[in-house]
């Protein structure tokens, strides 16, 4: 899948602004079974209620498109309550032990994206160590994207949802479009390791139909090794799950955003060589496919019976895959669910699992 072509030359059309699909009866169904469905205290309405905002700036006074918000008096105290019994529910399944030295040290909004997610940063008043998580406005869309990301990815997702509240932990990491701006050029950069894991997360992306991965959408972890540093690309934004319909939308390579490291990829890694990235990851999905194969059944059961795109959308995206793995029958599915089923089988399935 990974060309040596200039991404600028293929930009895509993102849509402005997706429409939030509800969670439908099976999609419920789906998490109350594996235990993604719980009942919470909070909901996310109840963050709506802050009085001020102000703009959040990094360390450079550069705007973050974040605001700290400011609550009234009298709602503090029950938010962070509420809170870090979340927490607690999220980390530990809801051990009332860990809530006593626990408190709520900021909250952060963003109007930016479909999700509008509230940043919690709860801090450890022991020893100051403080963590986050999210709670956004659940969307199916994004639902099925966490779901296939714990699945069939290298990362596991924890995640948890309360009627249309979405509770989410956070995601470590750089983000994409600070990494290549800030570690790019840095001479210890293993800039080899880096074009692998890119064109890697490329292929996952486009075998299980995750889109709009912009370099602000993903985080680049490293991680130190006894003689240099392994690098993995990990999503942090699933909105985009199996809803645009053209096909380079699932493919980051695409995207102007993401130019500097396809540029690494290009200039280092050799066709044959990238052959074999993209087939090292297709055995590795598969098998995961395998291990977990009646778990995903039923999330591609409640996804093939789930409206999450438009009619128009559906009809571009089976029609462009159907013309690229040039399989017919692609252009019998009926809904994005069906597509994400065919997309697995006609690239998985020839993948041997030993």
């Amino acid at each position: 899948m990974f060309v040596k072509q200039n991404a600028q030359l293929f930009m895509v059309n993102i849509s402005k602004k997706k429409p939030s699909y509800l969670i439908s009866k099976d999609l419920r169904t789906y998490l109350r079974k594996y235990q993604r469905d719980t009942q919470l205290l909070l909901k996310y309405d109840d963050l709506m209620q802050y009085s001020q905002a102000f703009p959040l700036v990094d360390k450079k006074g550069q705007d973050t498109l974040w605001f700290t918000v400011i609550y009234p008096q009298h709602v503090i105290q029950e938010l962070n309550n509420h809170l870090t019994n979340v927490y607690a529910i999220l980390k530990t399944g809801g051990e009332a032990g860990v809530m006593e030295h626990l408190n709520i040290d900021r909250i952060d909004f963003c109007s930016f994206g479909n999700s509008n997610p509230f940043r919690i940063r709860v801090i450890n008043r022991f020893n100051d160590n403080y963590d986050y998580f999210y709670v956004k406005r659940a969307d199916a869309s994004r639902l099925y994207g966490l779901e296939l990301e714990h699945l069939l990815s290298p990362n596991r997702i924890n995640f948890l949802v309360h009627k249309e509240t979405l509770i989410e932990e956070h995601i470590a990491g750089i983000p994409g479009d600070a990494f290549i701006k800030t570690y790019l050029t840095r001479p210890e950069l293993n800039k080899v390791r880096l074009a692998k894991e890119f064109i890697k997360f490329n292929e996952r992306c486009f075998i299980r139909l995750l889109g709009d991965m912009r370099s602000y959408n993903y985080v680049i972890d490293i991680t130190p090794d006894f003689d240099n540093e392994q690098y993995r690309v990990r999503a942090i934004d699933f909105d985009q799950q199996s809803f645009e319909g053209q096909r380079k939308m699932y493919l980051p390579q695409f995207f102007k955003e993401n130019n500097a490291i396809v540029a690494l990829c290009t200039q280092l890694i050799n066709l044959e060589t990238a052959k074999q990235y993209q087939y090292e990851e297709r055995t590795l999905l598969a098998r995961r496919l395998k291990s977990a194969r009646y778990r995903i059944k039923d999330l591609i059961d409640a996804m093939r019976k789930d409206v999450i795109s438009t009619p128009e959308k559906i009809l571009e995206l089976k029609t462009a895959l159907a013309q690229y793995h040039k399989r017919e029958d692609f252009l019998k599915c009926k809904n994005m669910g069906d597509i994400v089923r065919m997309q697995l089988k006609v690239i998985l399935s020839k993948i041997k699992t030993r």
